[in-house]
């Protein structure tokens, strides 16, 4: 068996047009503002690209860039000030923040109907609740991707593997609401192995290069990539090579995951407009 790959940046695609579509028949487009602290090259490509698609969907750019010294007193200004800024739909705040910035404080000033990365509490709430609001933009990419594909979820068991704000927590309480069996794993996990090969789908987000093997895989099961590592032999997922023999479908890196995080990105603000 070799398991078949689930191009994500078609999919990708797919949504832009959706969005594009959508925004091209309102009276006013829709503002993404993406707040970047510093100079950290990772986080400027990550902003840069979510910008250039923010454009080529008619959106507005709206995007700050703030000194790597900005005290928090002055970020929450900026934050409070695209708040209020009729013009803006959806704001950003792009993860890491220098150390000397509290995260939690600042994301918890944007509103919630402006919060596009589904990080504040009011959205967690909402997605424990089940109640309409704006998903993290990774887990929904990945719950469109196994909707793609026409997967199964109902009574399906989903293995997580990873707890973080980002990915695990939240794509484990939309596959709940998807009516499947979920088992959350983490690092004090036992006998991890035995725990994954259990799953019809496999949620890797540990964030460790190479971590799910051929041993952790059910025969023909579906298996999602988050993880993206570069190493000294180019990008790398939390998923090793050899799962390809084993699984049924397995997202790639790069071309699975990543691409329809930006796709969800773009709808979220899309939709932000119908939200209070």
């Amino acid at each position: 068996m070799t398991a078949i790959l689930i191009d994500g940046a078609a999919e990708a695609s797919t949504v832009h047009k959706q969005v594009a579509a959508a925004v091209g028949v309102l009276d006013e487009p829709p503002g993404l503002a993406t707040v970047l602290v510093g100079d950290d090259p990772a986080s400027a490509i990550y902003v840069r690209n979510k910008r250039k698609r923010c454009i080529e969907v008619g959106m507005r750019d709206l995007h700050r860039h703030l000194p790597v010294d900005v005290s928090q007193i002055q970020a929450a200004e900026v934050l409070d000030e695209l708040a209020a800024d009729s013009r803006v739909t959806g704001i950003l705040l792009q993860l890491p923040l220098p150390p000397h910035l509290d995260a939690a404080a600042l994301i918890d000033r944007i509103p919630a109907h402006k919060d596009v990365d589904g990080l504040t509490e009011a959205s967690a709430g909402r997605l424990t609740l089940g109640r309409p609001g704006l998903r993290p933009c990774t887990p929904a990419g990945i719950l469109a991707l196994l909707d793609s594909i026409g997967t199964s979820l109902a009574g399906a068991h989903a293995v997580v593997v990873g707890r973080s704000n980002l990915v695990g927590k939240p794509v484990a309480q939309m596959l709940l609401q998807r009516d499947c069996t979920v088992t959350v794993c983490h690092s004090r996990t036992r006998n991890l192995a035995d725990v994954c090969r259990e799953a019809d789908v496999l949620v890797a987000a540990a964030g460790v290069p190479g971590l799910i093997g051929a041993d952790f895989v059910k025969s023909g099961a579906t298996v999602i990539d988050v993880g993206i590592h570069r190493t000294a032999n180019g990008l790398c997922g939390d998923v090793n090579g050899a799962v390809r023999a084993v699984a049924g479908v397995l997202t790639p890196v790069p071309g699975g995951v990543g691409p329809m995080t930006i796709a969800m990105l773009l709808r979220n603000t899309a939709d932000a407009g119908t939200l209070r």
